[in-house]
């Protein structure tokens, strides 16, 4: 287990595929919401991404403007950050009752390689119907990934053309008008987030 201290963010819990916490420098919040997550309000990144969905279908954040929006980046083949994140947000999902209608739940690949779109339809909606898989060329994730401060690297594996991928563990939350808002760690359990989404959806 490793950790990395990103500026100004709260110390991201590193498990399993090595995965590290992002490190750019949030603006001051302007919220007075009592989150329990890192406020991000105003970040200078993270803004918006353009890949495709599991479906087929072009994806922009604007896409799901009127929702909250839980961005996390992964893949398919992660032995636990991943499978426990989205299990995770699908507790999420529970804890929120009829409100999770207003959350839209976000896996961006990093392995678009072997995460195919038949591999995300079957993997992602697997914890929750509504979460959606999204993927693209190498050269567009690279870039989502820079304009998110989002860390991966390939590991090597033990058998010949195996490997898993070092990344970024943690999401990022964007409220219903399409701004970053909070930066998630990874593990806390599902309360907390279902928490700091409520208000997010409360506010005006």
């Amino acid at each position: 287990m490793r950790f990395l201290l990103p500026a100004l963010l709260l110390l991201a819990v590193l498990a399993g595929c090595s995965d590290r916490a992002g490190d750019g420098k949030p603006a001051a919040a302007s919220s007075q919401a009592q989150f329990r997550n890192t406020d991000v309000t105003g970040l200078g990144y993270a803004r918006d991404f353009t890949l495709t969905d599991q479906n087929g279908k072009p994806r922009t954040l604007a896409d799901f403007r009127g929702k909250a929006v839980v961005v996390f980046f992964g893949y398919t083949h992660c032995p636990d950050v991943c499978p426990t994140t989205m299990a995770e947000m699908a507790g999420v999902m529970k804890e929120l009752g009829p409100q999770a209608d207003r959350v839209q739940v976000l896996f961006i690949t990093l392995d678009p390689a072997r995460d195919t779109p038949e591999v995300l339809k079957a993997y992602v909606p697997a914890f929750d119907p509504r979460f959606l898989g999204l993927s693209g060329s190498q050269e567009q994730i690279d870039a989502v990934a820079k304009e998110f401060r989002v860390f991966y690297q390939k590991v090597p594996g033990k058998e010949p053309g195996s490997y898993t991928l070092d990344h970024t563990a943690g999401s990022y939350v964007f409220d219903p008008q399409g701004r970053v808002r909070l930066f998630v760690r990874h593990g806390q359990g599902p309360e907390p987030i279902a928490h700091d989404l409520k208000l997010l959806l409360a506010a005006p």
